[in-house]
């Protein structure tokens, strides 16, 4: 058996060393459908509808489409298609585009929509000789051009928004059988060799291709639109560039070593929705597709575009930006989400794909990592370690080093003999174990997972119908096939406490590797033509009989972490919420679990690109979303690391983590001013961790991201459209982590100056006017936080080592006043794991302030949670009339208030309310 030693060499000689080894991915020329695709710039579409064939049922249009040889002498139809336009709740469309009679089933991914849509009414307007006009409920309106075929939307005010085909790149490569012919020589009939049609070669793998070419291509046009925002995982800035000089951006899910920054290369997701934005509209596009993508952008407001480009596409105009999309397979699929703010296409995302329900809120605190802490002494000296230094932290993270020889829901018995009892240690002060399960299964004699899979044909199979055998960290490993139910059941399974021996309700699960990343496969994953579970048709065979994994690549990970979280929940019956984090993503993987920015290094372009891949990762329905603290490789100094944990404190996911063989960076192996830096970043998480738990509970009602870029709250000021070194959580923080080596002070960017909006330094309580740029100190200890004017916030001061210990302390609210003396804000409390707020047993209250009266009142007044939290104290910044009086009124209960005035900053302190913030109350100024 190989030792980890040599694994570790066999990874690095595969991955490169040190830096990404750009020769083991493709580049769009090396991808067989890419080149040939974007090689296909054709002048005229060779797609016309049928207008006679146009008919309307219920909320969708049917139309026949054809692709028209323009260089006969007379119409020859080449093939036919089905052209499907459906109207959708809240200002959606859907385009579906098909062959009329394919050779086989083309994949439509299964997971990545929450539900059927719900369908909304599509009204047949007119039909006249070259074009079909529709409009939905909401005033949109949708013209179809017949010959040759182009699809407009319109916005409410009756402006085009977006448009399909403009720039004739609709491509649906017919599928057909191989050719024959007769040897001349031998008389036998073969197969005609067609180079690149039925396989292609990538260094030393060869892709055979049994349904041979099936790629799919439509370009996008956006009028006026000045940024593109989403289509992530990748490292360069969130306002996406202009790729005709380069390469297009890629959606492939892949475990890419030492990745590199400023990059549009895949990474580890692959979520397929681009959104324009302009101060006029914002626009959104969901392509419903799975396989390989490619993603060319052009932004005609970019220096890098030729100037007779924009002349000639856009009369000169260069506000637009146009966008395509190139997938190896599937149907055409394509959701259009007519905003008209960021606000709205933002939640038309969501309402296709989910959201993240209300994690456990435990997840939201600080979780502590290693690969690997190597054994119970090592968990018990971490854990006594916080409690020592006096750092809150709420979870201890077990890499693959637990398990018995990389096998799966095993344990180390020599290293791990007592694992019951080492939960149990943690869970004494109020901490959760979390540990990893991977989908690559040891190929090993005797291991029941293995043994099983085998025996009931569960695993992924190759090209020659024969079980899959790739290479990870096991060494010879197979992998689960969950598109067939049976095997997603079967995994989930294994989570049951009488099968994963030794863990409880409070071990959670981290699923890595998940792309899937397998070391000596092409590009570092599954061969594209390895088979998996296709439900049986009547008479299907040979092709039509499986799914090849080219279709279905980037669900893959979506469907191991569905297998997980159902597991989770199935062992306690429902009553628990699982935490599950995840490195592969895809549309809808936000429903089951958090993400990370997978393996990133200690460097500070990597702390930036922190900020930009999260937001990215946010408004592509992504909430939950962080970094590895400090960076997975390399070895943080103290001004980094110390900066890092600033700025992950203000990030949805917050975990420190690190590579095995980098030097142990716990917070207290620091110097004593880092160790105190430190702790006092996890001690500012935990103030706030109450705002952050009511922000995911609004999330999962609205659908809103939680980590928003600038020009969601303020999407008309355009100096806000390329911000992403800063950023709002919810509407009410603005955060601008310090990301810049040896600096004493940053350029903070305050939005809202139409407005008169202020914003309060967090820490000082000092106000600011809106109004572009301000010069920010920043010694070590400040991050730079500011709280809206007109928002409260609710704060714990009193931070204890794990959350779980604050459940009944006190608050404090931070009311920070408007222009307008006002300011408004909310709070959610339950018990913090259950499900029991399904059953009205939660707390979401509004709280508001004007000079007259402050109140906290039951948003939902059926629902209620016996929670024992009162309020400690009151702080109202920004009062410039204080008044004389304050008199609290909860039920029949009438209390006089204490009050101090600081002069300095125009803050007034209400002391010890005490009102329960289980009740309602008020409190009533007189001046």
């Amino acid at each position: 058996m190989k030792t980890l030693r040599c694994l570790l060499l066999a990874f690095l000689a595969i991955h490169g060393s040190f830096a990404v080894d750009r020769n083991n991915f493709k580049t769009c020329a090396q991808s067989g459908f890419c080149k040939r695709l974007r090689e296909q710039k054709p002048e005229k579409s060779q797609y016309a509808l049928d207008l006679t064939s146009v008919m309307v049922q219920g909320n969708t249009l049917f139309a026949n489409v054809e692709t028209i040889d323009r260089e006969s002498e007379k119409r020859t139809v080449l093939h036919k298609y089905v052209l499907k336009l459906s109207a959708i709740q809240d200002g959606t469309f859907r385009v579906e585009m098909d062959e009329a009679e394919p050779l086989y089933p083309r994949y439509v991914p299964q997971l990545a929509l929450k539900d059927t849509p719900v369908p909304d009414k599509l009204n047949l307007v007119s039909k006249d000789d070259n074009r079909v006009i529709a409009t939905n409920s909401q005033g949109h309106k949708v013209v179809i051009t017949a010959d040759p075929l182009k699809v407009e939307f319109y916005d409410k005010s009756g402006d085009v928004a977006l448009v399909m085909n403009e720039n004739s790149q609709l491509i649906i490569e017919p599928l057909r059988k191989k050719r024959e012919a007769v040897d001349d020589e031998s008389g036998n009939v073969v197969e005609v060799d067609e180079e690149g049609t039925w396989g292609e070669n990538f260094k030393s793998h060869h892709d055979s291709k049994p349904r041979g070419n099936e790629a799919i291509s439509m370009d996008f046009s956006f009028p006026d639109a000045e940024q593109a925002y989403g289509i992530p995982e990748h490292t360069d800035k969130v306002n996406l560039a202009t790729t005709t000089s380069g390469e297009p951006y890629r959606l492939f899910n892949l475990d890419v070593f030492e990745f590199e920054l400023d990059s549009r290369m895949a990474l580890y997701a692959g979520i397929p929705v681009l959104y324009a934005h302009g101060t006029k509209r914002t626009v959104g596009v969901f392509w419903h597709n799975a396989a390989e993508t490619w993603v060319d952008v052009v932004n005609y407001a970019d220096s890098n575009v030729v100037s007779s480009l924009v002349n000639l596409v856009t009369g000169g105009q260069k506000q637009r930006v146009d966008a395509r999309f190139m997938s190896e397979s599937g149907v055409l699929d394509v959701f259009v989400l007519l905003g008209d703010k960021p606000k709205d296409v933002f939640r038309q995302y969501t309402a296709l794909t989910g959201v993240a329900p209300l994690p456990p809120k435990f997840s939201l605190a600080y979780h502590q990592s290693r690969w690997n802490y190597v054994d119970e002494a090592d968990v018990a000296s971490v854990n006594e370690g916080f409690d020592t230094h006096d750092i809150p932290a709420d979870s201890i993270w077990l890499d693959i080093e637990y398990t018995n020889t990389k096998k799966y829901f095993t344990w180390d018995l020599e290293k791990f003999p007592h694992p019951s009892e080492m939960v149990s240690n943690l869970t004494a002060k109020g901490r959760k174990l979390i540990v990893i399960i991977d989908p690559h299964i040891k190929r090993e004699a005797g291991y029941f997972l293995h043994e099983e899979a085998t025996e009931r044909g569960y695993y992924v199979k190759n090209k020659d119908g024969k079980d899959y055998d790739g290479w990870c960290w096991p060494g010879s490993s197979s992998y689960l096939d969950f598109l067939n139910p049976l095997v997603s059941q079967y995994l989930s399974e294994q989570y049951r406490y009488d099968k994963f021996v030794g863990t409880s309700k409070d071990v959670h699960i981290w699923n890595d590797m998940n792309e899937p990343s397998v070391f000596n496969g092409p590009e570092i994953t599954m061969p594209k033509d390895n088979r998996h579970y296709k439900e049986s048709e009547s008479g299907s065979e040979g092709p039509a009989a499986y799914w090849e994994h080219r279709h279905i690549h980037n669900e893959y990970g979506l469907y191991y972490i569905r297998a997980t979280h159902q597991g989770m929940l199935d062992r306690d019956n429902g009553k628990y919420r699982p935490f599950v984090l995840t490195r592969a993503g895809f549309a809808g993987s936000q429903r089951y679990a958090a993400i990370w920015t997978g393996d990133n290094m200690a460097e500070w372009g990597f702390l930036s690109a922190s900020v930009s891949m999260c937001l990215s990762m946010a408004i592509a329905g992504m909430s939950f979303c962080g970094s590895d603290v400090g960076g997975f490789f390399k070895y943080p100094e103290s001004e980094l690391m110390t900066r890092w944990y600033q700025a992950g404190a203000y990030q949805s996911f917050f975990r420190a983590h690190s590579h095995i063989e980098t030097k142990r960076r716990e917070p207290w192996l620091y110097d004593a001013d880092t160790l105190a830096l430190i702790r006092d970043a996890n001690r500012r998480r935990y103030a706030l961790l109450d705002f952050w738990y009511t922000l995911f509970f609004e999330h999962s009602r609205d659908g809103l991201p939680v980590m928003r870029p600038l020009f969601q709250e303020y999407p008309d000021e355009t100096a806000v459209f390329t911000i992403d070194n800063e950023y709002l959580l919810g509407d009410k923080l603005l955060v601008r982590p310090v990301l810049e080596q040896g600096v004493s002070s940053v350029k903070v960017y305050l939005p809202g100056s139409r407005t008169r909006t202020l914003w309060y330094d967090v820490d000082t309580y000092q106000a600011h006017q809106a109004n572009g740029y301000i010069n920010q100190e920043t010694p070590m200890s400040k991050i730079p936080v500011y709280q809206r004017g007109g928002t409260v916030l609710p704060r714990k001061e009193r931070v204890r080592r794990a959350s779980a210990l604050m459940a009944a302390d006190p608050y404090t609210l931070v009311v920070a006043l408007d222009a307008n003396n006002t300011a408004s804000g909310t709070l959610y409390i339950d018990d913090g794991e259950t499900y029991e707020y399904r059953n009205n047993k939660y707390i979401y209250a509004k709280l508001e302030y004007s000079p007259e009266i402050m109140s906290y009142t039951f948003i939902n007044e059926n629902a209620s949670y016996a929670t024992r939290s009162w309020v400690e104290r009151i702080v109202i910044a920004g009062i410039k009339a204080p008044p004389k009086t304050a008199k609290l009124t909860q039920g029949d209960k009438q209390t006089s208030l204490l009050m101090t005035l600081h002069k300095g900053n125009d803050v007034l302190v209400i002391r010890k309310p005490g009102a329960s913030m289980a009740k309602p109350w008020k409190i009533n100024f007189s001046y």
